[in-house]
């Protein structure tokens, strides 16, 4: 009995509702106190996150919308979603996960609808057919509702955890971060290429980036709802993004060996990437001036043709027959080129002229 009391008089015991009781006071008058409500569960929040093993991250969103565009991944999707629900948990963030289904001919649509049934955290969209990963970005990035938006692949091979990461690096300032897999783990014809392609990719575009192509992405909200992206395009978002005028970083992430499934590259694409670069780089740089683009090749041509064709006029002033110069169809084919070339881009300027709008600049803020 003696103990008891001992105890029911201690300053930091509680009663069985939970509440904390004061020493007794002067006067023999026992005062009893509850703090409000919040401050009880964001203490208990605390001590459930230290035992747990893990610290609650703060950020500056709102909400986090990851799009996960797949293709026949039936054997990755549920534990891709049990590690995305780990990796985010710390985060002291609202968030939705998007799943979408370009056109899978596996199970994936049935593991699909069995991971978000019982979470609404989750969502999804399913293709009717394979339209490409640009098409299902493009779906992804208009179905999210956060003011954040990641990208990820489901082959189980880009890490979830490094999402904070992802965030922490947009704080700064940044409106899209890349991924760089420093130290991949694909078949050694995968990677050669890679580099060889992002450094192609580099040199024409002057953007400091070692790895243009990583599914791994965080944007902020008005990136995704500025930029279109269709084709093979989605390797190129970091172009697109700079040219209309969005900060661009990149951090190391990890990468891990594929689990499930083969890899989806084939020699197609390696070819397919340099069409769309230079695709790229005609829309970014010179859709608005074609005649920068046409005229400089067209210029070209024609003074290289007139240049030719200046040397076989010498000739033949000086007596020289030109009845055996092949020179003298080259020059004339290339004047005809060059002004052709000319042509063309004059009237691209002719259209652009005619079809500006003021919806095509994008402001950033008013004073």
């Amino acid at each position: 009995m003696d103990e008891q009391k001992k105890t029911e008089n201690s300053p930091n015991s509680t009663n069985q509702s939970g509440e904390a009781q004061q020493k007794p006071s002067e006067g023999g008058e026992q005062k009893s106190f509850r703090k409000p409500y919040y401050n009880r569960k964001r203490r208990y929040s605390y001590r459930q996150n230290r035992a747990s093993g893990f610290q609650q991250i703060n950020t500056a969103f709102k909400k986090l919308s990851v799009v996960v565009p797949l293709f026949n991944e039936e054997e990755s999707l549920q534990p891709l979603a049990n590690e995305i629900r780990k990796a985010i948990k710390p985060i002291n963030i609202a968030y939705e996960v998007i799943l979408v289904d370009d056109g899978s001919t596996d199970n994936s649509l049935k593991i699909i609808k069995e991971i978000c049934k019982p979470d609404k955290r989750f969502r999804y969209v399913s293709f009717r057919k394979n339209y490409g990963k640009s098409a299902a970005l493009q779906i992804g990035f208009k179905e999210a509702t956060g003011d954040v938006v990641v990208t990820m692949d489901a082959d189980l091979q880009d890490d979830p955890n490094e999402i904070p990461n992802l965030l922490k690096k947009l704080e700064e300032g940044f409106d899209l971060v890349s991924g760089w897999k420093k130290k991949r783990h694909d078949p050694f014809i995968k990677r050669v290429s890679s580099r060889f392609f992002n450094f192609i990719t580099r040199l024409m575009t002057k953007i400091k980036i070692h790895d243009f192509n990583c599914g791994l992405k965080a944007y902020r909200k008005e990136v995704t709802e500025n930029i279109k992206v269709y084709g093979e395009l989605h390797r190129y978002m970091p172009v697109l993004a700079d040219w209309e005028g969005f900060s661009v970083s990149e951090i190391a992430v990890n990468h891990h060996p594929r689990r499930y499934g083969k890899t989806k590259f084939g020699t197609s694409r390696f070819f397919k990437g340099f069409i769309d670069l230079i695709t790229v780089l005609f829309s970014t740089r010179y859709i608005k001036r074609p005649l920068h683009f046409f005229g400089f090749f067209g210029a070209f041509a024609f003074f290289v043709g007139i240049i030719v064709n200046g040397y076989l006029s010498y000739l033949w002033i000086i007596g020289e027959s030109l009845s055996n110069r092949p020179m003298l169809f080259l020059g004339i084919l290339l004047i005809i080129v060059g002004v052709q070339f000319f042509s063309v881009g004059l009237l691209g300027e002719m259209f652009v002229h005619n079809s500006m709008n003021e919806k095509e600049y994008f402001i950033k803020e008013k004073g």
